[in-house]
């Protein structure tokens, strides 16, 4: 006995002193790498053929030393406060306005307003074109230029001239910069069947209040099951998300854990308050851009079988930062200092995150719709959006709102007449397969096959593309249309009308017994029909 208690000493004491001795080595290299990095500036500094720019080249050798890391440590230096503050609150100083750039007339243009900002309380609309801000011509500058001199201190002043295509007229606008930020609820209201619907964009900011509010105005309209989207959601606040969480989990429960090297990291996140309801049927919807708090909440509720995950894999982020680490000359660092875990325990790995209970594929794109959307020089799309806009001074409500077959017939002619082209990919595919050929020395042979597949593939037949992809064209179109009228929740309630990730959600929660043989991993990758792909 007396034997193995000191051998268990011996053990702990060697334990110990290699530790101590790991201590030193470390601290050693940390030394001897600090004085090296030193050294090799002062002589790049004294003797390299040109001057050195101080901010310039530091800053370029601790981004490179923290891309050895993960993606979400970062170093901001004073020049750069703007751009932290704006990505820990959500807001940043100006009209509130998406704008873009026109690639023919190669001016930028106003996008879309956002409801209730000043762009669109003083009446800027969809297409018109920036040509000044006070004393600045903006006619001959970049996207990234013109939104520079939209934003600056909330309550500053300035003037805004534009043109507007519609009637031909420059207008000019005084402005008042505010503090923009995003809704955190791009959309809510009711589906068929009691169904509640709940689009969450962000848990930056205090998203609890009004998911608190959205949700009993639901059930006050009858909500018996809800859907909670949180597809493109890319998380925020871990608090604000075990609030929200706390809304349809009891009071004491642990949501998430994190752990890191340094105990103060060490962190329990429970339930604090009385939820709104435990038993309601709840489905989320996830895909590969809902990150962060939004895996928390999506995970949380899987691990607890209180709701049903569909959709696809998401982002992958168990990662937790502290924001602002100060540093000395007002320089910041957003730091990674823990990871977190679920209440089953597990962590979300980089690039794995939550798996759904039931995978649903969305559509892909036809490559014409494409094109019209993002690739279109002619700009066809938002051209023919604007002048829709212009006639008609109302719409129907969202999501009765629908083009008529005498207007996608007129948008049709417009996309033909303006010479409008794009790369098919049976194109591409093809001039690959005429390469391997002649390398492989059967082209010749098949020379005749070759040349008559290339003529029919050479016959871009617009038209028929614009009536085969009618309908997801149509749809991009209206949304395009109605965001000048109902703004982002507008958008998002065209969108759902074909969505499929949706309608599998409402399978699962109408059809009987589905919900619970689901929850209880009994119905697995249901709703995934490659077939139901579309495009080249």
């Amino acid at each position: 006995m007396k034997r193995s208690i000191i051998l268990l000493i011996c053990a702990c004491f060697m334990s110990l002193t290699m530790r101590s001795q790991d201590v030193k080595n470390h601290n050693l290299e940390v030394s001897k790498n600090l004085e090296i990095f030193n050294a090799l500036y002062k002589n790049l500094d004294l003797m390299y053929v040109d001057t050195l720019d101080a901010n310039k080249v530091v800053t370029a050798g601790i981004d490179a030393m923290l891309n050895t890391l993960d993606p979400y440590t970062e170093y901001y230096p004073e020049e750069r406060q703007k751009d932290l503050k704006t990505m820990l609150t959500g807001k940043y100083a100006g009209i509130g306005a998406l704008i873009r750039y026109h690639q023919k007339l190669k001016r930028v243009v106003i996008d879309e307003p956002y409801a209730g900002m000043p762009a669109a309380e003083v009446g800027l609309k969809k297409g018109d074109i920036i040509l000044q801000i006070d004393d600045t011509v903006m006619t001959d500058k970049n996207v990234s230029y013109v939104s520079s001199h939209l934003r600056g201190e909330p309550g500053t002043t300035f003037m805004l001239k534009i043109l507007r295509p519609s009637t031909g007229k420059k207008l000019n606008f005084k402005m008042t910069r505010r503090s923009i930020k995003m809704p955190e609820i791009t959309w809510y209201g009711m589906r068929p069947n009691n169904v509640g619907y709940i689009c969450l964009n962000t848990f930056t900011g205090e998203p609890t209040k009004p998911m608190r509010l959205a949700f009993l105005d639901l059930k006050k309209q009858g909500a018996e099951k809800l859907i909670l989207d949180l597809r493109g959601n890319g998380g925020g606040s871990l608090s604000e998300c075990v609030d929200i969480l706390n809304m349809w989990v009891p009071k004491g429960v642990r949501i998430v854990e994190t752990k890191g090297k340094l105990k103060r990291a060490n962190n329990d996140y429970i339930t604090r308050m009385e939820p709104l309801d435990t038993v309601m049927p709840i489905v989320v919807l996830v895909n590969g851009e809902t990150a962060s708090a939004s895996e928390i909440t999506s995970g949380a509720l899987q691990d607890l079988k209180r709701g049903v995950i569909i959709g696809t894999r998401t982002y992958g982020k168990g990662l937790v930062q502290v924001p602002n680490i100060d540093l000395p000359y007002n320089a910041n660092l957003k730091l990674t200092t823990s990871r977190y875990y679920l209440p089953s325990g597990r962590g979300i790995k980089m690039k794995e995150g939550i798996k759904p209970d039931v995978e649903v594929k969305p559509d892909t794109m036809a490559n014409i719709t494409l094109y019209l959307d993002r690739l279109d020089s002619t700009e066809v799309m938002f051209d023919y959006a604007v002048d829709y806009i212009s006639k008609h001074s109302t719409i129907a409500a969202a999501k009765d709102f629908h083009l008529t077959d005498a207007d996608y017939e007129d948008f049709k002619q417009r996309v033909i007449n303006a010479g409008f082209t794009y790369d098919q990919v049976s194109k591409k595919q093809f001039e690959e397969l005429v390469k391997t050929a002649k390398f492989e020395g059967y082209y010749d042979d098949a020379k005749a096959e070759f040349d008559a597949l290339k003529a029919k593939i050479d016959h871009h037949d617009v038209a028929r593309d614009l009536d085969a992809h009618r309908q997801e064209i149509q749809l991009m179109l209206e949304q395009e249309i109605v965001s000048a009228y109902y703004y982002q929740g507008g958008q998002l309630q065209i969108g759902l009308r074909t969505d499929k990730t949706i309608a599998e959600a409402e399978r699962i929660l109408n059809e009987e017994g589905v919900y619970k043989q689901t929850i209880n991993g009994e119905e697995k990758n249901i709703g995934t029909d490659s077939s139901m792909k579309s495009g080249e």
